[in-house]
């Protein structure tokens, strides 16, 4: 069994060298009374101070001292200090891993909506058919003399746009939503032109 180690009297008697050496870390107030001193080993002793700090009630503050053989009181070393909870101590909740804290409705919308992007991932069909349409967007689509007159007016023509709208923020796809967007604006300017030729027609 291990001997006690033996409390060194002058260590003990160096409350104020303690209490000074705590003030460097909180205010003179929040240092209470002294609680006592420990021997810790040979020459080395930790004092304890009632905790008056602010949301650290039961707390207690310690400063642990040590000195060589011979040493005076002058020539003491403070080793560490700090404050300690108490068992009336206000604590914070044990810390829980995030995965744990979830509940179990957010767990599965989470997987839910991992799910859906999973399931946007563009096919090799909807890729090709996006390259494809990308190469004759810029070649504007010709629209037969026939079909001319049956393009709705300039006030029908807004009301088209609106449609392809909604249409193209229906679909999730990435890569339909491009090939969609492309068509609306190649049908968009077809529907401009041929709007601008029946006003022409009109007016001539």
């Amino acid at each position: 069994m291990a001997r006690k180690p033996k409390l060194d009297t002058l260590l003990a008697e160096a409350v104020d060298t303690a209490r000074l050496s705590l003030a460097e870390i909180a205010g003179e107030s929040e240092i209470g009374e002294h609680l006592g001193v420990t021997a810790e080993g040979e020459r080395l002793v930790t004092h304890r101070f009632i905790s008056h700090k602010k949301g650290y009630q039961g707390w207690t503050w310690f400063a642990t001292l040590a000195r060589v053989p011979r040493a005076k009181a002058k020539d003491l070393t403070v080793c560490e200090v700090g404050i300690i909870a108490g068992e009336d101590s206000l604590l914070a909740p044990a810390w829980v891993p995030w995965a744990d804290r979830l509940a179990k409705e957010e767990i599965e919308a989470a997987e839910a909506e991992h799910s859906a992007v999973d399931g946007e991932q563009p096919t090799e069909a909807e890729t090709s058919a996006a390259a494809q349409d990308e190469q004759g967007s810029e070649q504007p689509q010709a629209i037969p003399e026939g079909e001319a007159d049956a393009v709705p007016a300039q006030d029908e023509l807004a009301t088209d746009e609106v449609a392809d709208e909604e249409e193209l923020q229906s679909v999730k796809s990435p890569a339909r939503r491009q090939v969609r967007r492309r068509r609306t604006a190649q049908r968009t300017a077809a529907r401009r032109r041929a709007a601008q030729r029946n006003r022409a027609r009109k007016d001539g």
